[in-house]
């Protein structure tokens, strides 16, 4: 009786725990969009320090102010700067303590894009963007 019993809860046991894993990735996930969306609403609004402090540790060495920053991604990352839309897609887990998010951007003038953002927790556990490339769809002209 004893290892019936065992038997039908170990699957149990499994299944619940599994599930209250993906429950913390969907967290995580959920964490990563949220800073994603806050930086670009704020490139929206040219707010340049909010934008700037959504980036990671590492980016904001590059760019040193937001100014420097917000200059790059209008000149280089200009789809996510300015867009007709913005949809989520795929989020996952990197198992580094991280997590990439695809999002499907079509620009001001109808181009087709793919974002792939990569987002890393800070040591305090605050999410920042460590990362983001821009893929044009295929078929599209420059």
């Amino acid at each position: 009786m004893r290892a019936w019993l065992a038997l039908l809860l170990i699957p149990l046991l499994l299944v619940f725990g599994l599930a209250g894993s993906a429950l913390a990735d969907d967290g995580a996930r959920a964490a990563a969009r949220s800073v994603i969306t806050k930086q670009v609403e704020a490139f929206g609004r040219d707010d340049a320090p909010t934008a700037y402090a959504q980036a990671a540790p590492a980016i904001r060495e590059l760019f040193p102010n937001a100014d420097l920053f917000i200059g790059m991604v209008r000149t280089q990352y200009r789809p996510v700067y300015r867009h007709r839309s913005f949809v989520f897609g795929e989020g996952r887990d990197t198992g580094e303590a991280g997590v990439m998010q695809s999002v499907a951007i079509q620009d001001e003038y109808g181009v087709d894009w793919t974002a792939e953002y990569s987002l890393a927790r800070d040591a305090d556990g605050t999410w920042r963007i460590t990362g983001c490339r821009l893929i044009k769809a295929p078929g599209t002209s420059a």
